[in-house]
């Protein structure tokens, strides 16, 4: 354990124990022990549907448990009737959807509900903001106005806002939602060193990540949780990432790619010095049939930008693409589509889904045309193609008319992929394709990548996990600033050879 963590005697501000939770007589929750002490980061792990949303929620008040459990708080027992009761023990949680009212100002939401107020019973505006400035000043964030509106704000910034929020409060446990899940490197970097300077005041701090690096460059203690029941819980310098993968999902990590032998055919895709403004730059490379290219880079090196080149969102100004050998002109997505390029975007929320939408009218988007008579939908066919889909890729969901915003975040990926599949694509392009699921469910992406390439289907895969890259890929792109730096083949592709070829530029362009 760190020096700036808790010495292991120190008492907890927060335990549970026996904590259990049902709903409609299903126990989602499981006798489970857990507690946070004063100046620790105390990691929560576990795939999705583990317990780990309950556990917090019970926490923070959100949730009432089951009887038969109790509650320590600051060693009294608890029980919180609401959200507002775990606030005034100091508890605060900062989710992975920001809860921010966006045309208020910065100072107006970290003191909504509890203003500064004059004797007379009036809002003390001055007060407001001063103290709102000491407390961002005092997250080292001294670049906010107090005065600007929330919507103004970056994704970073506005979490920034959210912990000063829980700090008004006097917060001595801050409980991390995903924190990073929306982050860049650079913001990432930034929210790390946050939890640092929390830490040393003496916060303590639930921090529940998928994110393997985060959790041994921060941790002191980690919990695994797995189907609701408690698995273990170590100190940091007890385990191995190999250890806690083993722990949340039961098997070895060796099965988190499984990488089955290829069987790659002729050359579909050829492209040669194509060109789309500056992040993508003279690009020559080829694809052939049942082929993984991984793509690899630093975020801004240009890997999303050849993507969306490629589907023609943002067509190339310059070069030759060929499919099945004959030049082709991708202007437009449909034009991608009607080729045989499918693209599943980086960001499923927001450019993947319509999450009010079912899991069939999802699944049908990019097909529905092929589904019609005339200005009529065929419903029947829509159903049968969803229903085949959703069992071909083992989405877990009570039925197809589900909205699909109440799916995990690794069954909404499957449904993403499943909507480009009934596409009947040549070849499919995967942008992030585990990003922000479990590690459960990033094995079951992993096998169904593995199984369309078998099928024949030429994948190019993005990814800024260079395990994954490495992982999966039968050759690698790496990018630079835009440009391509090499092409390394599976047997030569070790973290060092394509990590140095990430972090160096190349004026020249090797192509494959």
């Amino acid at each position: 354990m760190s020096q700036e963590a808790a010495t292991p005697g120190s008492l907890p501000f927060v335990r549970l124990t026996g904590a259990s939770k049902s709903f409609s007589g299903i126990r989602v929750l499981k006798d489970v022990d857990f507690d946070i002490r004063p100046g620790e980061v105390h990691a929560l792990l576990g795939e999705n549907g583990a317990g780990k949303s309950t556990l917090i929620k019970i926490i923070s008040g959100l949730y009432a448990p089951d009887p038969g459990g109790t509650m320590v708080v600051n060693g009294r027992e608890a029980q919180f009737a609401s959200t507002r009761d775990a606030t005034r023990e100091g508890i605060a949680t900062v989710y992975q959807e920001l809860l921010l009212f966006p045309e208020l100002t910065v100072a107006e939401n970290i003191f909504l509900g509890h203003y500064p107020r004059h004797s007379w019973g009036g809002i003390d505006w001055p007060t407001t903001r001063s103290r709102a400035r000491v407390l961002l000043d005092s997250l080292d964030t001294h670049d906010l106005d107090v005065d600007t509106k929330v919507s103004t704000l970056s994704v970073a910034q506005r979490q920034r806002v959210e912990i000063a929020k829980a700090l008004s409060h006097d917060a001595r446990v801050l409980i991390m939602d995903e924190p990073t899940a929306s982050l860049v490197e650079a913001d990432v970097q930034r929210l790390m060193s946050v939890v640092r300077m929390l830490r040393k005041r003496g916060v303590g701090i639930i921090y529940v990540s998928h994110r393997m690096p985060e959790i041994f460059a921060l941790a002191d203690r980690v919990t695994v949780l797995r189907d609701g029941a408690l698995i273990g819980t170590r100190a940091i310098g007890e385990v191995t990432e190999a250890t806690l993968v083993s722990m949340m999902v039961g098997r070895s990590i060796d099965q988190l790619f499984p990488k089955a032998e290829p069987l790659i055919g002729e050359t579909i895709l050829e492209v040669e010095n194509l060109t789309c403004g500056k992040l993508v730059n003279d690009m020559s490379f080829s694809l052939k049939r049942g082929e993984i290219l991984g793509i690899g880079g630093l975020v801004g090196s240009g890997r999303t930008e050849l993507a969306l080149t490629l589907f023609g969102i943002t067509p190339a100004t310059s070069g030759t693409i060929r499919i099945d050998g004959r030049p082709v002109a991708i202007r437009t997505p449909k034009a991608a589509r009607d080729l045989g390029i499918a693209y599943v975007p980086e960001d499923r929320g927001l450019q993947g889904l319509v999450k009010a939408m079912t899991i069939k009218q999802n699944i049908s988007m990019a097909s529905i045309d092929r589904m019609t008579s005339g200005i009529f939908i065929r419903f029947a066919e829509e159903a049968q193609r969803a229903v085949a889909a959703v069992k071909r890729l083992g989405v877990r969901a009570r039925s197809i008319d589900q909205p699909v915003g109440q799916l995990s975040g690794g069954n909404q990926q499957k449904v993403v992929i499943a909507k480009w599949l009934e596409t009947e694509p040549k070849i499919l392009i995967l942008d992030e394709p585990t990003r922000g699921i479990d590690v459960g469910a990033k094995a079951e992406i992993h096998t169904m990548m593995g199984e369309l390439a078998r099928k024949g289907l030429a994948i190019i895969m993005i990814s800024s996990e260079l395990p994954e890259v490495i992982g999966m890929s039968d050759r690698i792109l790496v990018m630079n600033n835009g440009r391509q730096v090499t092409i390394i083949d599976r047997a030569d592709a070790t973290p060092e050879t394509v990590g140095s070829a990430m972090t160096v530029a190349s004026d020249k362009t090797e192509a494959a």
